[in-house]
């Protein structure tokens, strides 16, 4: 019966493309393809199952194939890279994407395909709304890495996301290839949410439930490592932080440290600061103004790559 229901897809223009990322997934990647079938199945939803597989060596893709999903293969490395070309080859008008690793239960897509119905462009699974089962999600990420890094998306983009991580998340096909997403590995995810909050794009979130992985290996996730690279692209996508905020601090200081010195000789301690001190303050003057600059060239090449408006 479901494979049935995927060769109707495979005829018709499907609604919905489910996409999966897959990477040695042989154990679970089976149970993934089977319940996003099943729930196409069941809402008699118009749809197709895509694994994009990223070279895998277990036979994952016999696996998926055989079960009646359409596998990509996607030689480039990377989960970006292997999500994109799943993107790229979907046919549905929305996407649902969601990790292989049957961490993400396929048959509650329900309340995502809703929200996009009725016009959203972007729908955000939210884990801290949804439940967390026990030894889902390691302590350092579920209490200070992911709350302290969403915080800063959510600060620097004003994004209404509350869990810039969570791995299930559908939109609509066109407007997430409007955005030009280029980031190979894990934080491919990230800028979605970024250019997508730039860009004003529809965004809202709906309880997500996270289950203890079925793969029976460690995650491909490192924690301090892939944090900074998060943090990296934050501050890489947001000139104002970058170079606005910081040069703004310093040119201020510098301006307000030289004021003053120029009444006197000013003592803190031990430590005295008179006129050859104005050398250091005027350092922090130019220091300042150059950086405030780099934000103003910085943000119209920006605009004229379409990373701002």
């Amino acid at each position: 019966m479901l494979e049935a229901k995927a060769q109707t897809a495979g005829d018709l223009t499907p609604e919905l493309s489910i996409v999966m990322p897959c990477l040695n997934e042989a154990q679970t990647v089976g149970i993934c393809v089977q319940k996003a079938l099943a729930y196409l199945e069941m809402y008699n939803v118009q749809g197709e199952v895509i694994v994009a597989d990223n070279g895998s060596s277990d036979g994952s893709q016999a696996i998926a194939a055989g079960l009646g999903a359409r596998v990509v293969h996607v030689s480039s490395r990377g989960y970006g890279n292997a999500l994109r070309a799943g993107i790229k080859e979907a046919r549905g008008r929305f996407v649902i994407m969601g990790d292989s690793d049957d961490s993400y239960d396929f048959l509650t897509l329900q309340p995502f395909l809703e929200e996009l119905r009725d016009g959203y462009d972007l729908v955000l699974g939210n884990r801290f709304r949804g439940g967390i089962a026990p030894g889902a999600m390691p302590p350092l990420h579920r209490f200070f890495g992911n709350p302290f890094l969403t915080l800063i998306g959510r600060t620097l983009y004003r994004s209404p996301s509350r869990d810039f991580y969570c791995g299930l998340r559908g939109f609509r096909r066109d407007a997430v290839l409007s955005l030009e997403l280029d980031a190979v590995g894990m934080e491919f995810a990230l800028e979605m949410i970024v250019k997508a909050s730039i860009h004003h794009l529809r965004i809202t979130e709906v309880p997500t439930r996270l289950s203890v992985d079925g793969r029976g290996r460690p995650s491909h996730l490192r924690s301090w490592r892939d944090g900074w690279r998060s943090l990296r692209l934050f501050l890489l996508l947001s000139p104002r932080a970058v170079f606005f905020y910081p040069g703004a601090a310093i040119f201020l200081f510098g301006l307000l440290a030289t004021l003053v010195l120029f009444t006197g000789n000013i003592a803190v301690g031990r430590i005295g600061f008179a006129e050859h001190s104005m050398v250091m303050t005027a350092a922090a003057i130019n220091i300042g103004f150059e950086s405030m600059l780099f934000w103003a060239f910085a943000k119209v090449i920006a605009i004229q790559r379409g990373l701002l408006l």
